[in-house]
């Protein structure tokens, strides 16, 4: 997982993935959003991290509804 690039076009998506697992005002579904939004370092490495944070099954699970 750490070498993964995750940059705020892809934020955007997950953000939108992790509202449907978990839910839309979810501390992390909101650091996303702020992250793709402004595209600022300090917004995605907090979103980052906060994404790293989550159980594997629910990272898995988002990832997943992006590569359909």
């Amino acid at each position: 997982m750490d070498g993964l690039k995750i940059d705020p076009e892809m934020m955007g998506k997950l953000a939108k993935a992790l509202a449907f697992i978990r839910a839309p005002d979810d501390p992390v579904v909101t650091a996303l959003k702020a992250a793709a939004e402004s595209g600022a370092e300090r917004d995605i490495k907090k979103a980052r991290a906060l994404f790293l944070k989550l159980k594997p099954g629910e990272r898995q699970s988002a990832l997943i509804m992006l590569a359909d």
